[in-house]
């Protein structure tokens, strides 16, 4: 087990490290070349840095490859450092997310001078067509197609074993990520939320992987962990950087990867049943939603849509009168029950 662990921490770590470095020099070079985004939550409407997720992206890059050079190259700790996934899956993996988070950031960068009605709020970020997002992210799911990745026996709750053969990874998978990369992302808007329920969940995949999952699924979870939380440094209330859609895009696309890689699908769709339920609710309104609350004098914020539901964040702010960071809070509060949920029902599947 002890190359086990060294396998995942050392890439873990440099990952970490790499982002932390990488989302200083995105802050600054963003806010430079005036790809930034309003802060609709804070009284001074102040101008932030976005498309942070790029530095996710690169430290997640950089951290797998680190773990496939301990595996290749001779070193000291090289007894240790034994290979314990497929290579062609794991770079399949990183071109799969670096793909689809240059998709995110052609949206983050269509940026206009002058505020232009844009996902039913006044903004200066027009971004992609609707139908654009989908079918460009179809682009990040060729790379999984086309090594085969995953096990076609799939474990679906209540329900059982199923195989699907060759449709799991010719229809199945593509169909899965473009669903969590464009899921993802429609869950924001507030300091730190989208960056908190990833964290949570990419955990969950974590530990869920190391007693139960395949070791490349196992590994992506760990390497992806790792980024969220440095880029959760800067991202948490008050952000100091806006992850924009290269982030939400290739964190649903990475987080659906550790799940496909690591036979983990079962335990993945609970735990991703916040975003999932998310689609559902924005669904209602075609996709023109708006999760950002109108905010009161006192700081605290209320729903755009009165009691009507298009969001986890509406729910939130029906509920209690809310700051900002409660918002978050009580979002990541809500994934920590999934994840809890996906665990008692795995422990009840073991009795």
């Amino acid at each position: 087990m002890y190359h086990f662990y060294l396998t995942l921490i050392i890439p873990s770590l440099i990952a970490f490290f790499v982002t932390v470095i990488a989302t200083k020099s995105v802050i600054s070079y963003m806010m430079d070349s005036g790809v930034t985004a309003t802060d609709h939550n804070k009284k001074s409407r102040r101008t932030l840095p976005s498309s942070g997720g790029l530095a996710v992206a690169f430290g997640f890059a950089i951290g797998v490859f680190v773990y496939v050079f301990g595996g290749n190259f001779p070193s000291p700790l090289h007894p240790f450092y034994v290979p314990a996934a497929s290579m062609q899956y794991l770079l399949a993996t990183v071109l799969s997310v670096l793909l689809i988070s240059l998709v995110g950031f052609i949206d983050d960068i269509n940026v206009k001078k002058k505020m232009i009605r844009a996902t039913d709020m006044m903004d200066t970020k027009k971004g992609l067509k609707q139908w654009h997002k989908p079918v460009l992210t179809l682009i990040g799911a060729i790379p999984l197609m086309v090594v085969n990745a995953g096990v076609s026996v799939v474990s679906i709750p209540f329900i059982g074993m199923v195989n699907f053969g060759v449709f799991y990874p010719l229809i199945i998978l593509p169909l899965a990520v473009i669903f969590a990369a464009n899921s993802f992302n429609l869950l924001g808007g507030f300091d730190g939320i989208a960056t908190g329920t990833g964290l949570i969940a990419s955990l969950a995949l974590l530990v869920y992987g190391i007693f139960f999952g395949a070791y490349a699924g196992t590994l992506i979870a760990a390497v992806l962990f790792a980024t969220l939380l440095a880029f959760f440094i800067f991202n948490v209330y008050p952000a100091r950087v806006m992850p924009g859609d290269s982030f939400t895009y290739g964190v649903g696309a990475a987080l659906v990867s550790a799940m496909v890689l690591g036979n983990m699908e079962s335990f993945g769709i609970i735990i991703f049943m916040p975003w999932i339920v998310e689609f559902l609710l924005h669904l209602k309104r075609k996709f023109i939603v708006t999760d950002v609350g109108k905010r009161r004098s006192d700081g605290t914020f209320e729903s755009p849509y009165g009691k009507k539901i298009y969001s986890w964040t509406h729910l939130i702010m029906n509920a209690k009168r809310c700051r900002e960071w409660e918002v978050s809070l009580y979002m990541w509060l809500i994934e920590i029950g999934f994840v809890l949920l996906a665990f008692g029902l795995k422990a009840l599947a073991l009795l």
